[in-house]
């Protein structure tokens, strides 16, 4: 590894030789068998065919300050990292490289096209995290050894599929056909967690219906004309005194002429439109809730590719868009619109493809939460979080759910159910491998479940013909064992038992109410406890006018771009003391990073510096020099204590200010003349205390910032015979000084400083009447030589 005396400045060429030399000794093995207690980070798996962004670069390099802190402080860390090759994304991208579509080529060659797309994108993901020095841990699970887990691995699925099996087994998963959210683009169910919403512009109709057995005419507002045909019910709030005369009375649908009952509901709003409200089977989310409150028959009248179906009537065939305009026009040819506004309309769409959410009725399989609510609810306050007020975002989320999670999706690069079907029967498989059940017979040792209860094996069944489900589950119950995967369950019961629960779950904002929430929902089902002791939660990465990073903007900043440039330490020392990123988003900009590429810089000249002076076993420190030790003992304590809550902020920034202004232009220049006593002007004791004092407190500056600068620490520290892989934090010591008084010298070396200035004086001039204040008196033998006072 390359020595302080081989590096000039510092450079990408610097780190690329460290983080090789790093690599090839594999100096951040997991040892599996260790006594020590272990640190576990179960780190949020980026899609590896997606280079990294600004925002991994950034979050990453925090969870390796905390995971390299943490093996100072004595423990085995446990640092994989994970990379999502499930679902959507993969498939999006393998339509887009290929050009095909996964219903025109059949599965097998879509996912054949699928698992070439992967084979073919180079881990540059890995790579880029190496350069960033990410110290990820090495070990074996099952029989995938290294730092990088995948989550289309068979042994991944295979513990996605054994979850489900029990889960199934015992009640928890079931089948039904519900109406859920639909993605007419990628023909996909898709769960509440992957829904956004926007603003977009719309019209608010306003139609005319009559009422049955009377001459009165009723006008109701609505953005969907185009379901008039599926609508069962028109409400009013029961506090509306214009329509209670309508209760119970009948209304008919304009254009189709179906009866449909009037009542009061709460869920009308007197002043949204007419404050009448036409309730249909699929409108949106308030009308789902409506139909299972009231317990009224569904009709829907879309299809799973977005177009209308034959409860529509005359609409049938076109798409959703199309229908609308055509319902529109018609109800104007027959003069039955009243009016229409241009609004801007609150509509869901997919999160994946964009499309608008539809809600359409279709078998899909549900894992139990809303009985569990409460449950987690109390799960969730053993865990910490940090910052606490990051907790709402979950508790928020689990106040909101209102069903059971659909699990299983209409796709196919994704873990398979694995279950198989012969008239009333289901074959379940034992669990402990992977199964593929669209292209695999039923396993002959599979149980045979019917109206939910074990009848036999498959064995037992021989004129029975088994059919594939063809269904895959939603990525989001692959990522939600993450931490049960990296822990070892079911493989590794010793392992798992000491392991669990998972020390650290760091993990952005916009994600909790899916990965963080689905991880805590699974976890207790699996272990009936907290999955993690820690949650540390946070912000974005913008940029430097606080302006999200879009490439439309054309304001992105490529983190390999910076690495090139700057080398990766001067962007993790930015990033660490740029703000605290669990508290507020950082503003990034390449200004910011050229000026922490100059403080590393500053440390290696100070370390040059120091350097040529031997380092003394012991000494009898002088006033100055203990003051500025105590200091160094201070900043210990300090930054020991805000590195454990996660917070590198403050402590960065103090020993920034510390190197800068306190070390570098202070003291030093007060133990210089000291250092050096090439006049003699000192005894061989008091030059002992200065070299003994330089070398302790930089030494200790260096392992204060080792997990946040590694690489620069590890240049530095093989002048102290520091072993980074076997590094420990320090205990600070009693302070045995005033260090209120370090503030005072500064005060007084600017004062003489601008006194010489002002008269024109070099700093190296003596100079007359000025007097060293009583309380600095202890320090006046370094002042007095530092400025040549007389």
């Amino acid at each position: 590894m390359l020595g302080l005396d081989s590096v000039k400045n510092w450079s990408s060429e610097v780190e690329l030789g460290i983080t090789k030399s790093w690599r090839d000794a594999d100096l951040f093995k997991f040892d599996i068998g260790t006594k020590k207690n272990i640190y576990s980070i179960d780190t949020p798996p980026p899609y590896i065919n997606q280079p990294i962004h600004i925002g991994h670069a950034t979050t990453y390099s925090f969870m390796d300050m905390f995971a390299r802190y943490k093996r100072m402080k004595g423990y085995e860390v446990l640092f994989p990292l994970g990379m999502d090759r499930n679902g959507l994304p993969i498939e999006i991208a393998t339509e887009k490289k290929f050009n095909i579509s996964a219903f025109k080529v059949g599965r097998e060659k879509f996912i054949e096209s699928c698992e070439k797309l992967l084979q073919e994108t180079s881990l540059e993901s890995t790579d880029s995290f190496e350069k960033l020095g990410i110290s990820f841990t090495s070990y074996k699970i099952g029989n995938y050894p290294g730092s990088v887990y995948f989550t289309d691995s068979p042994e991944y699925r295979t513990l996605t599929q054994a979850t489900f099996i029990a889960l199934y087994k015992k009640g928890l998963i079931y089948e039904d056909n519900k109406v859920s959210n639909w993605d007419p683009k990628l023909q996909t169910t898709v769960a509440d967690s992957e829904i956004d919403y926007v603003d977009l512009n719309s019209t608010f109709n306003y139609v005319q219906w009559n009422i049955k057995g009377s001459d009165e005419k009723i006008t109701i507002g609505t953005t969907r004309p185009e379901l008039i045909a599926t609508c069962k019910m028109v409400i009013y709030n029961p506090d509306d005194e214009r329509y209670k005369h309508l209760k119970e009375k009948i209304a008919i649908t304009p254009i189709f002429n179906k009866e449909v009952k009037i009542m009061p509901h709460p869920f009308a709003q007197a002043d949204k439109g007419s404050g009448l409200v036409m309730m249909c089977s699929a409108g949106d989310l308030t009308d789902i809730r409506f139909f299972r409150e009231m317990g009224l028959e569904v009709v829907i009248a879309i299809n799973k590719d977005g177009t209308m179906n034959e409860n529509a009537g005359f609409l049938n065939g076109l798409k959703v868009k199309d229908a609308r305009k055509v319902m529109i026009d018609t109800l104007k040819e027959k003069g039955l619109i009243v009016k229409s506004e241009p609004i801007l309309h609150r509509t869901p769409i997919s999160e994946r493809s964009k499309a608008e959410i539809e809600f359409i009725s279709m078998p899909e399989f549900y894992l139990k939460q809303l009985e569990f609510k409460e449950d987690i609810l109390e799960i969730e306050k053993k865990m910490k979080f940090f910052p606490e007020e990051s907790r709402e975002i979950l508790e928020s989320w689990i106040s909101q759910v209102s069903i059971d999670w659909p699990i299983s999706r209409r796709r196919f690069y994704a873990t398979e159910v694995p279950l198989w079907y012969s008239a009333d029967m289901v074959a379940v498989p034992q669990p402990g491998r992977y199964y593929r059940p669209w292209k695999e017979d039923a396993p002959q040792d599979a149980d045979v479940l019917k109206g939910g209860k074990v009848i036999g094996k498959v064995s037992d069944f021989k004129d029975a013909k088994w059919e594939g489900d063809p269904r895959v589950l939603d990525t989001w119950f692959d990522s939600s064992i993450s931490e049960l995967f990296i822990t070892k369950y079911k493989s590794d019961d010793k392992f798992f038992n000491s392991s669990y629960p998972v020390s650290l779950r760091p993990q952005g904002k916009e994600i909790v109410r899916t990965w963080l929430y689905y991880t805590v929902l699974r976890g207790y089902l699996e272990t009936g406890r907290e999955c993690f002791k820690d949650v540390w939660i946070h912000q974005h990465v913008l940029d430097e006018k606080g302006i999200k990073m879009s490439k439309s903007l054309g304001n992105t900043i490529d983190p390999h771009d910076i690495m090139k440039e700057f080398g990766a330490e001067a962007f993790r020392l930015w990033a660490a003391s740029e703000g605290d990123m669990s508290r507020q988003d950082l503003s990034c900009s390449k200004d910011k990073i050229r000026g922490e590429l100059k403080t590393i810089n500053k440390i290696l000249n100070v370390a040059r510096f120091i350097a040529q002076f031997d380092i003394p076993d012991n000494a009898r420190l002088t006033p100055t020099d203990q003051l500025f030790v105590d200091y160094i003992e201070y900043l210990t304590e300090y930054a020991d204590t805000e590195y454990e809550k996660y917070n590198f902020y403050h402590p960065s920034s103090k020993l920034k200010q510390f190197l800068w202004d306190d070390f570098a232009s202070n003291y030093l220049e007060l133990v210089k003349d000291r250092a050096y006593n090439n006049g003699k002007k000192f005894t061989d004791e008091e030059q002992r205390s200065a070299h003994y004092a330089l070398h302790y407190i930089f030494k200790r500056f260096i392992i204060l910032t080792y997990p946040i600068i590694p690489q620069v620490c590890s240049v530095i520290g093989q002048k102290y015979n520091l072993e980074i892989s076997a590094l420990t934090f320090p205990s600070a010591a009693k302070g045995k000084s005033d260090i209120s008084k370090i503030e005072k010298i500064k005060e007084f070396d600017s004062t003489v400083w601008k006194t010489k200035k002002e008269r024109g004086m070099s700093l190296n001039s003596p100079i007359s009447g000025i007097g060293i204040p009583e309380d600095l008196a202890d320090f006046s033998a370094d002042l007095k030589s530092c400025h040549h006072l007389e």
